[in-house]
């Protein structure tokens, strides 16, 4: 069993699939790991670390291979150097690229999207979402604390005492969760709002306050999968009003807020963030999907009279050593499932839920039912 590991073209991509220490993994469960050169650097990964862990650095590593791991979905120019039948497994983003999902196809490949992993307990050390949010959520109070201009904790000198900069989260999945804790461990003063009513004891016991609107609609605001729901308009209109007061008292915004296979909820106006006084940051985790913040562009920072708008683009791929060997774990985690332990060979079991879930495309068709093409 071979299994690739491809260097990405994408040149804004810095992270790499594999770790020194799945290396190791893969070659206990009986695998050939092949990589690009030049893979890991990025990632502050040089192919010395990985020849040094018994893998094989080779400028075709994806011919022939049984397995092709990446960050990104391939491009067809990658595609026609994997061989018909291989499973390639990377972060796919297949909503809304149904053009892209065909090519896929069309190569014979078999593709399994790492984000459609569902939560469920067994999947936990294979959710990537998860495991890039995390670092997303940490990245965008770095971001923001290089763009505010001031201090975070409070600060009590001889010269004068300079007060803690207040933050609010905007939506506390993972990001949000994450953002909360180190934005607390900066000495800010935090806030944060989202619709799932699970949420308002995780944000108090992070030692921040929760911000929304209490009613019935509220307290059913959740998916059986953990999702948030999308509200109606009479809902996000009481929780507008409320935030909108509260925006104006911000020094930082942070906002998390995606529901897949969606374009991102506009949660902040133009009108909000003109509210903001100058030197404010706002951070937008949601930018590609159109943004939670009125005016943010992506993978630029925006002023608007003297308040930033920071919509950077892939923010985990910020922490690329960290997501890269996050990423790694969650992949092999998940690959393992499909080896069999006796013959250390390929053997996927396509009635597993964590396959049916993820595979996306088999035997030259579009085989998931959320990508099924359209019918005229």
């Amino acid at each position: 069993m071979k299994i690739a590991v491809a260097k990405e073209i994408d040149p804004l991509e810095p992270r790499v699939a594999v770790s020194p220490d799945t290396v190791k993994k893969f070659k206990a469960l009986g695998a050939e790991i092949a990589i690009e050169p030049g893979a890991g650097i990025k990632s502050g990964l040089p192919d010395s670390e990985f020849t040094a862990v018994g893998a094989t650095i080779a400028a075709d590593a994806v011919k022939d291979a049984d397995i092709v791991i990446k960050v990104k979905r391939p491009e067809a120019s990658e595609l026609v150097n994997y061989k018909r039948g291989a499973l390639v497994i990377a972060i796919m983003d297949p909503y809304g690229n149904e053009a892209a999902l065909k090519t896929i196809a069309d190569a014979g490949v078999s593709a399994f999207a790492m984000e459609l992993m569902p939560r469920i307990t067994r999947a936990q050390v294979m959710d990537v979402l998860s495991s890039q949010a995390n670092l997303a959520g940490y990245r965008a109070v770095i971001e923001a604390a290089e763009y505010f201009g001031r201090a975070f904790p409070m600060m009590m000198t001889a010269a004068g005492t300079i007060p803690a900069a207040k933050v609010f989260v905007m939506g506390v999945g993972v990001a949000g969760l994450q953002a909360i804790a180190t934005a607390r461990r900066l000495g800010a003063v935090v806030t944060a709002t989202d619709v799932r009513p699970a949420t308002k004891e995780q944000v108090e016991s992070l030692g921040a306050k929760f911000l929304a609107v209490e009613d019935d609609e509220f307290k059913n605001a959740q998916t059986a999968g953990g999702y948030a729901k999308e509200m109606s308009k009479e809902y996000q209109a009481k929780q507008a009003a409320l935030t909108a007061e509260h925006i104006k008292k911000q020094d930082i915004i942070i906002t998390t807020a995606l529901i897949p296979g969606r374009p991102a909820p506009r949660l902040v106006t133009a009108e909000m963030v003109a509210s903001m006084k100058p030197g404010s940051v706002l951070v937008d985790l949601a930018v590609e999907r159109g943004g939670n913040v009125e005016g943010v562009k992506a993978g630029e920072v925006t002023d608007v009279n003297g308040i930033k708008i920071v919509g950077f683009t892939n923010v985990a791929g910020r922490v690329a050593a960290s997501a890269s060997s996050l990423y790694a774990r969650n992949l092999f985690s998940f690959i393992e499932t499909l080896v069999s332990k006796e013959t250390k060979a390929l053997a996927v079991n396509w009635d597993d839920e964590l396959v049916k879930a993820t595979a996306l495309t088999k035997d030259g068709a579009v085989i998931h039912p959320n990508f099924q093409p359209k019918t005229a």
